[in-house]
């Protein structure tokens, strides 16, 4: 028990890494670095804040790197659970780990083109639109690796059962969002409101594993003998 609960916690740890490096690079440096709206601005700010556009492209690779570690842990700690649903979230992390390594090596394209010489914004505008679409489609991924967490924690009974059944919803939802992106542009709020059961389970899991690990055999069979 004590070295699964060990594994569990380092599972969480490398979960939490990965939250607080797509957080800073995606969400926090990437806008700081891309106008959407103007080609112009997207290179001038490249050429003036390169460091920063550096530390962008690090934050990415340190993306992969934790979301692969994450998903070897996770098959670590559900293997004897269920090896094929543990062999998918491993499988579909890892896939998205490559979609997201495509994106750093694109964003470092970018930089070259801007910093090379007389830069040209509408290659360096492109190659940040297949950037943000890399992100897009891997999302199908991500959302996948969901749904095998989902039915491992309820498989398991290490973690809370609704837990499981968020996750397995959060995975869903994240799945649809990704079709909503390209069928339905505009939607908007309803994309928002289909990933927010993904991001309160991944946020519920990762602080459980890190903070308890599992919960102790005691617990589990008191519910198996409650249900």
């Amino acid at each position: 028990m004590h070295q699964l609960i060990r594994t569990a916690r380092v599972t969480g740890l490398f979960y939490l890494g990965l939250a607080v490096t797509g957080a800073l690079g995606f969400l926090t440096v990437r806008p700081m670095i891309f106008d959407a709206d103007d080609a112009g601005t997207t290179l001038a700010n490249l050429v003036a804040h390169e460091p920063l556009a550096r530390a962008g492209i690090a934050l990415e690779l340190l993306v992969v790197l934790t979301q692969t570690l994450t998903a070897v842990w996770f098959y670590r700690l559900f293997r004897t659970v269920d090896g094929t649903a543990a062999g998918s979230i491993a499988a579909f992390g890892l896939v998205n780990a490559v979609a997201i390594l495509g994106s750093a090596a694109v964003l470092a394209t970018a930089l070259q083109v801007a910093t090379g010489g007389p830069g040209d914004a509408g290659t360096v505008q492109l190659l940040y639109l297949v950037s943000g679409n890399l992100w897009e489609v891997g999302g199908l991924f991500f959302g996948l690796w969901l749904v095998p967490m989902g039915w491992c924690v309820l498989r398991s009974g290490w973690l809370p059962r609704p837990l499981g059944w968020v996750l397995v919803a959060g995975g869903a939802g994240y799945v649809l969002m990704t079709f909503v992106a390209y069928l339905a542009p505009g939607a908007g709020a309803v994309g928002d409101l289909l990933v927010v059961p993904a991001t309160v389970g991944e946020v519920w899991i990762l602080g459980y594993l890190i903070i308890f690990g599992v919960r102790k055999q005691k617990e589990v069979d008191a519910e198996v003998t409650k249900a």
